[in-house]
């Protein structure tokens, strides 16, 4: 089944194959390693790059790399009055003609802004995005799915300490024992219908609080509550494959709408955000306001997935619809802001036939295994239309990096 993203002569391509061309792959070869003295590693452009670490400051990396702290700044049109951040990412300028300062806004950078710019502030979606489309155009209700069965997987047991699961009949699992598993947040049934289509083997768990983020955040706000969750789904693929050394190998979330309190409360302790190697938010990621702006503090778990997500660490998707919340932000606002932080700008794009479920595509963003897809609507509908982006997310990217074992019905007798 192609994929159904749009292509470059329609003017877009399916984010995966970026990751998965050759042309990625030798960059990925030629950026190497970090070297132990300088903490080093080249660029595609040619510009050394360097990972900021706690204690780290300008003046220390400028005279570890034996480079000007004026030529430092400018390069990276960072301000030596802000702190850096352990993590954030920057470009030791070296005399090379491959070398170049950033000035690309697509340009792989954490900076806050580039050179001479004013701070980011939120903007709501404009008037020309506010559409509205029925069933009938759409082809389909987003809301109400034809529901595909189970395919290879045996229905919802109610074995994990919270939730509920779906695992393949039989397989799914590797000789030691090793399972992939998603754990998903808010519409578990409308997900599954995806999930099956395309899904061959990873463990699915669907969860459900009711409405607002609040429950979801509360609910994982406790560490031990996820890791609890994620011995029980190991306990019980142990008992059903008979191995008893079962075990999570890659472990992924994903959400829709509210379901994103979950994975901002997972993602925001270090003990359980480092067991994550997959974040998908289907039109969910909202904060609140702070002064002219968003409240940051609500969004910096994202933002550090993201970064990770950014240096192909880690795999991070965020769609986001064109509708405007009473009292907090979009979440056309909250994507456009983690662009931002990444140092750069969504690219307008047109509408596709082949948008899934009517959606209609209005912009997008990639950096290594970062994607943003914004959609135009402002209606029901077009919030339950991004549950349909899940089955090609799962397929172009999920399964490719993944590589689950293969599950398959049970043999009747």
């Amino acid at each position: 089944v192609p994929s159904r993203f749009p292509h470059p002569r329609g003017h877009e391509r399916p984010a995966a194959s970026f990751a998965e061309n050759a042309g990625a792959k030798s960059a990925r070869k030629r950026s190497g390693k970090a070297t132990r003295k300088s903490g080093r590693r080249k660029t595609k452009r040619g510009c050394p790059e360097y990972e900021v670490h706690k204690g780290d400051s300008l003046i220390k990396i400028a005279k570890r790399n034996k480079v000007r702290l004026k030529d430092l700044l400018v390069h990276n049109g960072l301000d030596k009055r802000k702190p850096l951040r352990p993590g954030q990412v920057i470009e030791i300028p070296i005399k090379s003609r491959w070398c170049k300062p950033r000035t690309d806004p697509d340009e792989l950078s954490s900076t806050k802004a580039k050179p001479g710019s004013s701070k980011w502030k939120p903007r709501k979606p404009p008037p020309w995005t506010q559409t509205q489309r029925s069933s009938a155009e759409r082809g389909v209700n987003p809301c109400n799915t034809p529901d595909p069965g189970f395919g290879v997987y045996d229905p919802w047991s109610r074995a994990p300490s919270m939730g509920q699961m779906i695992a393949p009949q039989s397989g799914g699992i590797t000789r030691s024992g090793a399972f992939d598993v998603m754990f998903h947040f808010h519409g578990h049934e409308a997900v599954r219908k995806e999930w099956v289509r395309v899904m061959r083997g990873a463990v699915l768990v669907g969860i459900d609080l009711g409405l607002g983020s609040g429950p979801y955040q509360q609910a994982f706000r406790n560490p031990a509550v996820f890791k609890n969750l994620v011995r029980s789904v190991e306990k019980a693929m142990a008992r059903k494959t008979g191995k008893k050394n079962a075990h999570a190998r890659h472990i992924g979330l994903s959400a829709w709408s509210a379901g994103y309190g979950a994975v901002e409360s997972i993602l925001r302790n270090p003990s359980t955000r480092k067991m994550i190697d997959v974040v998908i938010l289907l039109d969910g990621m909202h904060c609140g306001y702070e002064g002219d702006g968003l409240d940051e503090k609500q969004l910096a778990p994202f933002l550090w997935f993201a970064r990770k997500a950014v240096r192909r660490q880690k795999f991070m998707f965020v769609s986001h619809s064109s509708i405007i919340p009473p009292g907090y932000a979009s979440t056309t606002e909250t994507a456009e802001w983690l662009i931002h932080e990444l140092g750069g700008r969504p690219h307008r794009r047109h509408p596709r036939p082949g948008d899934p479920m009517g959606l209609e595509l209005i912009s997008r963003y990639d950096r290594g295994n970062f994607h943003v897809r914004g959609f135009k609507g402002n209606d029901k509908m077009d919030h339950c239309a991004h549950i349909g982006l899940y089955r090609d997310i799962l397929k172009v990217h999920i399964r490719r990096r993944w590589h689950s074992p293969r599950g398959r019905k049970r043999r009747k007798r």
